[in-house]
C-alpha cells in the first residue's frame, strides 16, 4: 500500500474549522487506499506568542528552555487533530517527535536530524490509523527536547517521506503552488506547474518563503517528490523533483530577502588562508553567510563582501572584529539597510546574456548595484532596501516572467530519478540524514580573469561594461562584484583565455572614459566548483573548502557561492593541487 505524507502549516490548522478540514482531506487520502501520515505545524501564530511571552521573562532564554517552551505548540496541533479525525470515524495516534524516534544532534533551536525511526510509525499505519507526527521537533541522545529551526515541519515532513520511503509529500499550505515570485508584490507573478530541486534550493535561499531550504535539502538527497498545494482549494499546485517545469527559458523565478546587512572585510593581505581566518571565526557562531564574494587583490590586498541576515548582524561584527586583527586588515564596514535580488533558472547555464540583461533592465530604473554574484543557475544583486520591490518588479517584467512557457512540463512522476544519485546508494547514508552531500568537484584550467577597480558607485555601471563586454564577443563565466575602499565599487570577472586581449581592450577603454584605474588581468586562472546538497546551512563548508587549499599553499583570488556551489579561483598553475585538496577535505561527504 502506497504512503502519502501530508503536512499542514499553521495557517491551515489556524482554527477548529481548518483543523476538521485537513482531517477531512487526510480521511480522503486514506479511503483512497493510501496509508497516511501528517506532519502538523502550531496553530497560526502560536509560536511567535510563545517566542514573545518568553522575551517578557527573558531578553536571552536559553535556547534548551525554547525549546522546551516552542514543541508545545506542535503537539496541541497533533492532540486536536487526532481528536478531529476520531470525530470523523476514523483512527488516528498523534505522537511527538521524540515519539516517533526523531534523533537530532544537541543544537537547540537549530538542530539537525541524524536519524529516524520507521518502527512504531509503520505499526499504526499497519493498523489502519492515520499517523499524526508533530512537526519542528526531536530528541536529542540525552532525550533533551530539540527543534528544527526556521521550516522545521517542512523539514519534518520531508524527512518522514524519506525514511518511509513515500509515494508524495503533500506540503498544504495557505497558497496554491509555488509562483515565479511573490504575488504579492507582484500580481502578474504565475503559478509554475514544475520546479526541479536545484532551482527551489537557489529560490528558497533567495528569499522564496513558501519552502525552506532544508526541506527540500532531504527531498534531493532522497528523490522525494514534493506536491506545494492549497488547503483551502483542489488547485493541482506545483510538483517539486528533478527535472525544471522547462529548458527552453533562461530564467524560472526571482525572489527577494528583504532584510539583509552587508559586511566588507577592506584589505585582506593576499595570502593563503586569509579567508580561512574569517569564515571560522563566523562559522564558530554558527552563522550562516549568504552572498560571498572576494575580488581579485590589487597591491597585495583583496577585499572581501559577504552578507547575512540582518538580525545576525551583531554576532557577526563580534566575529569579523577578532578577525580584522588577526588579519591585520585595513578595517571594515556594514550595511544593514539592504536587499537581495535573484532570478535563478537552469536554462542560464545554457544561455548568454542574461546577466547583462538584467543589469541593464535596473539600471534603466535607476536601480544601483551594491554587489553581484553569480554562479551556473543564479544571479544575485544587493540593492538598496528602498529599491527592493521595484527592482523585483524590473527583472520579473525584464524576464517575462508571467508568461506560460512555450513547451509543456515535464513529466512529474514520482519516478524521476534523483539529481544526487542512485536513490539506493543514498538511502544508505540514512543514519545521517542532514549531512553534508557532495556530489560533484570540478576544476576548469580555461579561465582568465579581469579586474576593473575604481568604479563610481552609481546605476548602471554594471550594465555598461557587460553590455560592452558581450558587444566585442566575450563569453563571461563569473561575475563578482563589491563596495572596495572609499565606495567605488570593484568587479571581477572570468572569461576564456583565448578572448583575454578583445575584452582588455574593451574594459581599458571604459576605464579611460570613467576615470578609473588601468584595469587588471591574471591570464592564466582555474576554477573549482564544489558542488553539492547543505553547501549553506552547513556553516563550515566554506571553513572547510579554504583551509583544505589553504594547508598545500594555495591562494584563492575569488570567491562565489550560492545555494549548491560554492565556486574559487585560484592560479591556474595551482588548479590541479587545489582539486586534490578539496577532493581529499571532502572524500567522507562525497556521494
Amino acid at each position: 500500500m502506497s504512503i502519502i505524507v501530508q503536512k499542514f502549516g499553521g495557517t491551515s490548522v489556524a482554527d477548529s474549522q481548518k483543523i476538521l478540514a485537513a482531517a477531512r482531506k487526510a480521511i480522503r487520502a486514506q479511503i483512497e487506499g493510501n496509508q497516511v501520515v501528517m506532519v502538523v505545524s502550531a496553530m497560526g501564530k502560536n509560536t511567535d506568542m510563545l517566542v514573545e511571552l518568553a522575551r517578557e521573562i527573558s531578553e536571552q532564554p536559553p535556547a534548551r528552555e525554547m525549546d522546551m517552551l516552542l514543541s508545545t505548540g506542535e503537539q496541541v496541533s497533533v492532540a486536536l487533530m487526532a481528536m478531529a479525525i476520531h470525530s470523523l470515524g476514523h483512527e488516528a495516534v498523534s505522537l511527538t517527535g521524540a515519539q516517533i524516534g526523531i534523533v537530532t544532534d544537541s543544537t537547540h533551536t537549530k538542530a539537525r536530524i541524524q536519524s529516524i525511526s520507521t518502527d512504531r510509525m509503520r505499526r499504526a499505519l499497519d493498523e489502519g490509523k492515520i499517523v499524526i507526527a508533530a512537526g519542528f521537533q526531536g530528541v536529542d541522545e540525552a532525550f533533551d527536547i530539540t527543534t528544527l529551526g526556521r521550516g522545521g515541519s517542512d523539514t519534518t515532513a520531508v524527512a518522514l517521506a524519506a525514511v518511509l520511503d513515500a509515494d508524495a509529500c503533500e506540503i498544504y499550505t495557505d497558497v496554491d503552488g509555488i509562483y515565479t515570485t511573490d504575488p504579492r508584490i507582484v500580481p502578474e507573478a504565475r503559478r509554475v506547474r514544475q520546479i526541479s530541486y536545484n532551482e527551489m534550493l537557489e529560490l528558497a535561499s533567495a528569499g522564496a518563503g513558501v519552502m525552506h531550504n532544508r526541506a527540500i535539502e532531504f527531498a534531493k538527497k532522497f528523490a522525494v517528490p514534493v506536491h506545494v498545494r492549497s488547503s483551502f482549494s483542489d488547485v493541482p499546485g506545483t510538483m517539486i523533483v528533478a527535472e525544471p517545469e522547462t529548458r527552453g527559458l533562461p530564467v524560472c523565478g526571482a525572489a527577494k530577502v528583504k532584510n539583509e546587512a552587508r559586511i566588507t572585510i577592506l584589505g585582506v593581505p593576499d595570502r593563503p588562508g586569509a579567508a580561512l581566518t574569517l569564515f571560522s571565526q563566523i562559522a564558530a557562531k554558527k552563522i550562516a553567510m549568504d552572498m560571498i564574494v572576494q575580488s581579485v587583490a590589487a597591491d597585495g590586498k583583496a577585499d572581501i563582501s559577504f552578507t547575512v541576515f540582518r538580525d545576525d548582524l551583531p554576532a557577526t561584527l563580534t566575529a569579523v572584529e577578532e578577525a580584522d586583527r588577526e588579519l591585520g586588515a585595513e578595517g571594515y564596514s556594514h550595511d544593514d539597510d539592504v536587499s537581495k535580488i535573484s532570478v535563478v533558472g537552469l536554462g542560464m547555464a545554457t544561455q548568454t546574456g542574461v546577466a547583462e540583461q538584467m543589469f541593464r533592465a535596473l539600471a534603466e530604473k535607476g536601480i544601483n548595484i551594491q554587489m553581484i554574484s553569480t554562479s551556473e543557475i543564479k544571479i544575485s544583486v544587493l540593492v538598496s532596501r528602498r529599491d527592493a520591490q521595484e527592482a523585483l518588479r524590473t527583472v520579473h517584467e525584464v524576464f517575462q516572467l508571467d508568461r506560460e512557457p512555450p513547451e509543456a512540463p515535464a513529466a512529474s512522476s514520482p519516478a524521476v530519478a534523483s539529481a544526487a544519485g542512485d536513490k539506493a546508494e543514498i538511502v544508505a547514508r540514512m543514519e545521517r540524514m542532514e549531512d553534508l552531500l557532495i556530489e560533484d568537484i570540478t576544476l576548469d584550467e580555461s579561465q582568465s580573469a579581469v579586474t576593473v577597480v575604481g568604479l563610481p558607485d552609481s546605476p548602471g555601471l554594471a550594465s555598461k561594461v557587460f553590455r560592452e563586454v558581450a558587444a566585442a564577443g566575450v563569453m563571461v563565466d563569473m561575475i563578482v562584484q563589491s563596495i572596495g575602499r572609499e565606495g567605488h565599487a570593484n568587479i571581477t570577472f572570468t572569461i576564456p583565455r583565448d578572448e583575454l586581449p578583445p575584452c582588455m581592450e574593451v574594459v581599458t577603454r571604459l576605464a579611460e572614459q570613467l576615470g578609473c584605474p588601468v584595469p587588471s588581468s591574471a591570464p592564466e586562472m582555474a576554477k573549482l566548483s564544489v558542488f553539492g546538497v547543505g553547501m549553506r546551512s552547513h556553516t563550515s563548508v566554506a571553513q572547510r573548502m579554504f583551509q583544505s587549499l589553504a594547508v598545500v599553499g594555495v591562494n584563492v583570488e575569488v570567491i562565489s557561492t550560492s545555494e549548491v556551489r560554492v565556486n574559487a579561483v585560484v592560479e591556474g598553475g595551482r588548479g590541479r593541487k587545489a582539486l586534490a585538496a578539496l577532493q581529499h577535505a571532502f572524500a567522507d561527504a562525497m556521494v
